[in-house]
């Protein structure tokens, strides 16, 4: 019977965060709970438990500061930098990435954060590229040698501003605690009953936000979450006076060149998904093509 009641509550719990706002369904559940649990309903331990997971979905629901921001993303770099190593065969080459960056930045949105942009190269032949909530960019030598003119560098730096700026890994990481929170609700009823416990729960409720940010490192974001980069990306070009299309120029030329399964291609959707996306807006951004005016700097800091 109590198992019964107990998968009832559950099924309310999942309920009321349909339903409700995250803090008001928290609140609810929790008063439901302890109600039930004083009138003899479901033991006190069981009462407790639900409890405990209702106040951790409402706290998953939480601003998260822009101090919490960048320690998270610390915790990815670290998790990046245990699988590749920093290059600094050219440290003149760092610079001239992190001056387009900084040129990006500053006519952004969101040109200040935490602890600042830095974009840092990582000794792969690898064509791929992170960014973390932190404001640490990661492109790869492989990925720079891909590139044909300096645009197409600010395309893939503009590309992961965005994803800090639109806050994708931190909307991940909140939608994954709520579904952890919730799992665990259901897991923290039947735990009372067989005597698992609570604190242990909760243990892995908090453990989970680690699992997270290592899973976006190797899943990648959304197909949505790309494609709204790729737009973000290319007003941000605009915006500091680069070409939009030094974007879907580097998609292209990662079409050519991408191995399906490896680099981008296992963390993003197709060079040519996103080219067919991109191609719908980068004719609504009205900027001089003076890319070329670019070409001498692009290909001294490359040497090429």
């Amino acid at each position: 019977m109590k198992t019964k009641i107990c998968v009832f509550l559950a099924i309310i719990i999942v309920f009321s965060f349909v339903i409700f706002s995250c803090h008001t369904a928290a609140s609810l559940v929790d008063g439901a709970a302890q109600i039930a649990g004083a009138a003899g309903i479901i033991d006190q331990n069981t009462a407790d438990a639900i409890s405990m997971s209702a106040r951790a979905i409402g706290s998953a629901a939480e601003e998260i500061t822009p101090e919490q921001e960048y320690y998270i993303g610390r915790a990815v770099a670290a998790n990046i930098l245990a699988t590749y190593n920093i290059w600094n065969g050219n440290p003149a080459l760092t610079a001239y990435l992190n001056n387009i960056c900084a040129a990006i930045v500053i006519n952004s949105p969101r040109p200040e954060i935490y602890n600042g942009y830095r974009v840092a190269i990582l000794d792969s032949d690898e064509i791929n590229a992170f960014a973390t909530s932190g404001g640490h960019i990661f492109v790869t030598r492989g990925l720079i040698d891909a590139a044909g003119s300096e645009d197409d560098l600010a395309g893939v730096i503009a590309h992961e501003i965005a994803h800090i700026q639109l806050q994708h890994s931190i909307q991940s990481i909140k939608s994954s605690r709520i579904t952890q929170a919730i799992l665990i609700t259901g897991t923290a009823a039947t735990g009372a009953i067989t005597g698992m416990d609570v604190n242990e729960l909760t243990e892995v409720l908090n453990e989970s936000v680690g699992e997270i940010v290592l899973t976006l490192v190797t899943n990648g974001y959304s197909q949505a979450q790309e494609f709204e980069a790729d737009t973000t990306a290319m007003s941000l070009m605009a915006s500091a006076g680069y070409n939009p299309s030094g974007l879907v120029d580097m998609l292209r030329s990662l079409n050519t060149v991408q191995t399906a399964g490896a680099g981008f291609g296992k963390t993003h959707p197709t060079p040519a998904q996103r080219i067919t996306n991109a191609e719908k807006t980068v004719d609504s951004f009205n900027v001089t093509d003076n890319s070329v005016s670019r070409q001498t700097r692009f290909f001294t800091a490359t040497r090429r």
